[in-house]
């Protein structure tokens, strides 16, 4: 018996301008509903506790678990990809999820726009780690690092005052460790 194997050849202009666009799309597709359910949990969960508690629970820690999930999701069906493509990829499903959010947030619950603007790369280059980690098969270690940062981000920004400093770093930190990665898929 004669064994067979398909040899997948990955061109330098992979992925095409199609495939950019579809997961550029579904970043944006997973984020409304995202964003609404969590925007909905915090109330929800504010005729069990304390605003401040169903806020921190919701928004710091269900959010970054769940979202950083749903986001990297279409990276595990990624076969035969580069480091270099999976890192695109990532990055455009995060953008279209940070686009979409910002929308959403500026549009439908009057946030100011200058206050959603470090979200909208802050998701691009969090999707961006975890696809890393999945170019190196890490997955689960790129992806607490982004969920770490996800939620040292929201915890900082629902307590308000002297912690924007706190989120201020944390989005130093994220784009520092997204360029530094970048570095090395370039390289690679």
């Amino acid at each position: 018996m004669v064994k067979v194997t398909k040899e997948i050849q990955i061109s330098e202009n992979h992925p095409d301008l199609n495939e950019k666009l579809f997961f550029f799309i579904s970043g944006i597709i997973i984020s409304v509903p995202f964003t609404v359910f969590f925007q909905n949990l915090g109330s929800t969960l504010g005729n069990y506790m304390t605003e401040f508690y169903a806020v921190l629970w919701s928004v710091s820690v269900l959010a970054p678990i769940i979202e950083e999930f749903g986001k990297a999701y279409p990276l595990f069906f990624r076969h035969g990809e580069t480091e270099k493509s999976l890192f695109l990829i990532g990055f455009l499903i995060g953008l279209g999820f940070g686009l979409a959010e910002f929308f959403l947030y500026v549009l439908v619950f009057d946030v100011p726009p200058i206050i959603r603007l470090p979200g909208l790369i802050f998701h691009a280059s969090n999707t961006a780690i975890v696809a890393y980690g999945v170019s190196k098969n890490q997955t689960i270690r790129y992806y607490f690092v982004a969920v770490f940062l996800h939620f040292l981000y929201n915890f900082s920004v629902t307590l308000e005052s002297f912690w924007y400093i706190v989120a201020f770093i944390t989005v130093i930190v994220n784009y520092t460790l997204f360029f530094f990665l970048y570095r090395k898929v370039r390289k690679g």
